[in-house]
């Protein structure tokens, strides 16, 4: 598979939300806005990326007895970093993600990529899937929040498009993410069979 390829993989072919299903924890509990779908999906991005690249570099030296352990620390160890960045720069973005920043180190598109692919591909290719699934789950995280937080306020990243009494409150609660999603995946769906 080419360089462009591995990244088109995640941002298409694989998608980790409309294709795969993966992740739907912080899907549907952190999409009530564009602005935290981006922030969620941004973080889990730099962490794919750097955890694809250090167990690139160590899954030869790691026993098969304590490989996966061995990947949750690794990726612990970004997760930790994100969240004190998060804090320290970005406090509102915090507090909106809250525990879900946390939970990225379990996140299955995270621990998956480490299995499927990092922990079997060089560096280079490593980094550029990395790159392609926290695009792809950025994208879709994004655009979930997006249409969820038009439909429910009027807005799209705090920018008034229609007069908020207009706006439908299922949408920006818990199943205004199930609706929306539901909608987006049958909408893939149907346009990767045409």
């Amino acid at each position: 598979m080419s360089k462009f390829g591995i990244i088109l993989n995640g941002l298409i072919k694989e998608n980790p939300t409309f294709v795969l299903v993966l992740g739907m924890c912080p899907t549907l509990a952190v999409t009530s806005s564009a602005t935290n779908g981006l922030g969620m999906g941004l973080a889990t991005t730099f962490v794919l990326i750097m955890s694809n690249l250090v167990i690139s570099l160590i899954a030869g030296f790691i026993p098969d007895k304590v490989r996966i352990p061995s990947f949750i620390v690794v990726i612990a160890a970004f997760v930790t970093i994100v969240q004190l960045l998060m804090q320290a720069y970005l406090p509102a973005l915090n507090d909106a993600l809250g525990l879900f920043i946390p939970l990225i180190v379990v996140n299955c598109i995270v621990l998956g990529r480490a299995e499927a692919f990092a922990c079997k591909n060089n560096a280079v290719d490593s980094i550029l899937d990395g790159i392609g699934m926290g695009l792809g789950f950025t994208f879709a995280l994004t655009l979930l929040g997006a249409i969820r937080e038009l439909l429910g306020s009027g807005k799209v990243f705090n920018m008034t498009i229609f007069p908020e009494e207009y706006g439908t409150l299922v949408f920006v609660l818990a199943p205004g993410a199930f609706i929306v999603l539901g909608y987006l995946i049958a909408i893939v769906n149907r346009i990767r069979k045409v």
